[in-house]
């Protein structure tokens, strides 16, 4: 992404994603945090702030080391994780970081979603990841998170959330809301005796699609 995208549209499209994500019960309160890079700076929400309910003034600009560079305003604390990401993948321009109810769920029971269940999941993520558990905004949780940063685009943490990498800020939205449903559908299976897995074979035909 280069540095003379327009900031202002750019915050009015993280603002409309932040809403959507609010009616889908993705981003309940305060939780959670959303970026973009821009050139060799990062659009970040501001700490304290509510995904569903962003304003212009939620937002700040920081650089690589994490520096605040608009007056007044400090970064989301969990800053380091999302430069950490960008800093790994070139392919990464937005981030989303969210307490999602059902990825949250896996998250929490110390359980990924790696299994190959379900085609689309299968083609769109490989899998999703668990990373081990690290407190919310220290380092040891942007090390233990950044093992799968470099392989996989949607990485579960544990006893926190979720946190999704792309190319823009659609696809990162779009690929919450499958790794979400995704979720819901495997923890529903349980109900009937739990998820029928593809073979290796038929997982790595998916694979090969991509």
């Amino acid at each position: 992404m280069t540095s003379n995208i327009n900031i202002e549209e750019l915050t009015q499209q993280i603002i409309k994603i932040g809403k959507v994500m609010g009616e889908k019960d993705y981003t309940p309160g305060y939780s959670g945090n959303i970026s973009a890079r821009v050139g060799d700076k990062i659009l970040i929400t501001v700490a304290g702030s509510a995904n569903a309910h962003l304003k212009e003034s939620d937002f700040v600009l920081m650089d690589f080391n994490g520096n605040s560079l608009t007056p007044n305003k400090r970064p989301s604390s969990e800053k380091k994780l999302h430069i950490e990401y960008y800093q790994m993948r070139d392919d990464i321009n937005f981030i989303i970081h969210v307490h999602s109810p059902y990825l949250s769920t896996f998250a929490s029971a110390g359980k990924d979603l790696l299994a190959p269940v379900m085609a689309e999941n299968i083609y769109y993520f490989k899998g999703i990841p668990l990373a081990e558990y690290g407190l919310p905004s220290s380092q040891d949780l942007v090390v233990n998170t950044a093992k799968y940063f470099k392989d996989y685009d949607c990485i579960l943490m544990a006893n926190h959330g979720v946190i999704i990498g792309s190319r823009s800020l659609k696809d990162a939205y779009l690929k919450l809301e499958l790794a979400e449903q995704y979720a819901q559908v495997v923890l529903n299976t349980y109900i009937l005796g739990g998820p029928k897995p593809l073979s290796y074979k038929q997982a790595q035909d998916i694979l090969d699609l991509r």
